[in-house]
């Protein structure tokens, strides 16, 4: 079966596209650019130069192609906007799907999209679902709560440095996932029947508040961190303003995103299903503490390194 992952340089694409190597697929990777998308050719990836806002890119990477991952989104920074990629691009590669008979489409939305209209990418991914379903592909719908490698720039790193770590108001305790665990559903699914035109969650073991990672932070680190806090008044006025330049239009949408998770609604949901489906055991879900341990493990190692050939280089230089 060969593969075509769209968003493959993305934090989640770039597992999947790991893990469809390590289990013998042929990956082929959309990109727009060869040059950042390297470490995937050095993987073994194919790369194959498209632009999902540009439709007519799009039949030669899908040709021989058996199956479609997308793991794609509009970045805050790209000149093209929410609407111009998840929804205009997303259905130009649907249609393309259907017309180059692409036998299984995997497609990674946001866990409870239908309930937040008013947030723009919340609404164009429910309404991308409804166009998939509708579109006659053989589909599975993947909703991930948050990825855990999100966490590492949001806390772990501002708490080592001691910088500020911002919590938006009442921030919603949200069942974090490993992006390498939600790669594991996405490729297990391209051969599981009973996740054939099915919707499945992606939620971690337990929903984490921010206060309870900065706990966690502080006691892996040994350190304290700073916390700010950012009321959600002053987060939609921000929004009201980037929205008066086109420049800021992604970065308003993205804003608005972040009310939701200002909320204070719990983001989580049972896997039980999941795990019943697919087969796997709920014990091999990578648990926050777990991840979190790991990384604080890892560089406190590389800190006491460093340290340690700073002071050896510092001793050289006694002449005595």
């Amino acid at each position: 079966m060969t593969l075509l992952v769209v968003g493959a340089t993305g934090t989640l694409g770039r597992q999947i596209v790991r893990r469809a190597l390590d289990e013998g697929y042929e990956v082929r990777c959309l990109v727009r650019n060869f040059q950042k998308a390297a470490f995937l050719r050095e993987w073994g990836a194919t790369l194959v130069r498209a632009n999902l806002c540009k439709p007519e890119t799009l039949p030669a990477a899908l040709e021989g192609i058996s199956a479609v991952i997308d793991a794609a989104t509009a970045r805050p920074t790209d000149s093209a906007s929410i609407y111009q990629v998840d929804w205009e691009g997303k259905v130009a590669l649907i249609q393309a799907a259907q017309t180059a008979g692409v036998e299984r489409f995997i497609f990674f939305s946001i866990l409870n999209a239908e309930k937040y209209p008013h947030v723009p990418l919340m609404d164009i991914k429910r309404c991308t679902e409804e166009f998939l379903i509708e579109s006659g592909l053989t589909y599975t719908i993947l909703r991930p709560c948050g990825f855990m490698q999100g966490l590492i720039g949001q806390y772990a790193i501002p708490t080592l440095e001691k910088q500020a770590v911002w919590v938006m108001g009442e921030a919603a305790p949200i069942a974090y996932m490993n992006t390498q665990d939600i790669a594991h559903f996405a490729i297990k699914s391209l051969k599981l029947p009973a996740a054939e035109n099915q919707v499945f969650p992606m939620a971690g073991t337990r929903a984490w508040g921010a206060y309870e990672i900065i706990r966690l932070c502080e006691r892996l680190s040994g350190q304290e961190a700073k916390v700010s806090q950012m009321p959600l008044g002053l987060l939609k006025n921000v929004r009201r303003v980037a929205r008066f330049f086109q420049w800021g239009w992604n970065l308003s949408d993205r804003l608005a995103f972040a009310e939701v998770v200002a909320s204070g609604q719990p983001i989580d949901a049972s896997m039980d299903q999941v795990y019943e489906t697919f087969g796997t055991d709920s014990s091999e879900t990578t648990t926050l503490e777990g991840y979190m341990q790991e990384y604080f493990s890892r560089i406190m190692k590389k800190l006491k390194e460093l340290n340690y050939e700073r002071e050896k280089a510092n001793k050289k230089k006694v002449p005595f």
